[in-house]
């Protein structure tokens, strides 16, 4: 059985047992035996959907990250200064997605060349997005600041970004063309700004 097929059989078993309390909630039977019954539904019912959590995860790490020539998930990301971003609203232009961390030294090795990227490009169409990974605020303003970063940047609220793309760590970048596909993508940092440079070329020649 497949991890999709896996899940879906525990999803289904949950929605049993689920009709099952209802069924007993509706008798009305308050008695010390309905009562154990009803406790012991609701901890099958907790353990089905944490199974069938843990299988959709299992299915989507073995899927990989978002690959070149997905479309790239669409997201809102909210700057730790200035207006909300939403990647709709740049259909047509390039945009570089980049996930980091404060507590990430890959990171650093690539933060001046994103940055020298960023003021080559930010009059030609070019987007940037930071997105910051399971991190605290002051903690990522302290590295903005320390690498002088001035593209937007935001936390990844919920992880929501970061589950949408599949990412595995960071650092990692995602280069989306103007029509809204991923034309490239970098797993770890950036070795030079030539190999950033290399991609955004790559992506504007879409």
């Amino acid at each position: 059985m497949s991890e999709a097929e896996k899940v879906a059989a525990n999803e289904e078993e949950a929605e049993q047992i689920a009709a099952a309390v209802d069924e007993a909630a509706e008798a009305g039977d308050s008695s010390p035996s309905n009562t154990r019954r009803w406790v012991t539904i609701s901890v099958w019912v907790g353990l089905f959907g944490l199974l069938g959590l843990v299988g959709f995860g299992l299915l989507r790490a073995q899927q990989g990250p978002v690959a070149v020539g997905a479309r790239a998930p669409q997201f809102v990301l909210h700057p730790f200064d200035g207006d909300e971003v939403n990647t709709d609203d740049l259909l047509g232009q390039v945009v570089v997605v980049n996930f980091w961390a404060s507590w990430c030294k890959p990171c650093e090795q690539e933060a001046l060349e994103l940055e020298q990227a960023y003021k080559m490009y930010k009059d030609q169409g070019v987007e940037f997005l930071g997105v910051d990974y399971v991190d605290t605020e002051t903690e990522a303003l302290a590295y903005l600041e320390k690498f002088n970063i001035t593209y937007p940047n935001g936390p990844d609220l919920g992880t929501y970004i970061s589950q949408s793309y599949r990412m595995r760590g960071v650092p990692e970048t995602y280069i989306v063309g103007p029509d809204g596909r991923i034309v490239a993508v970098q797993i770890g940092p950036y070795m030079s700004l030539d190999q950033i440079v290399a991609q955004i070329e790559l992506a504007r020649s879409q």
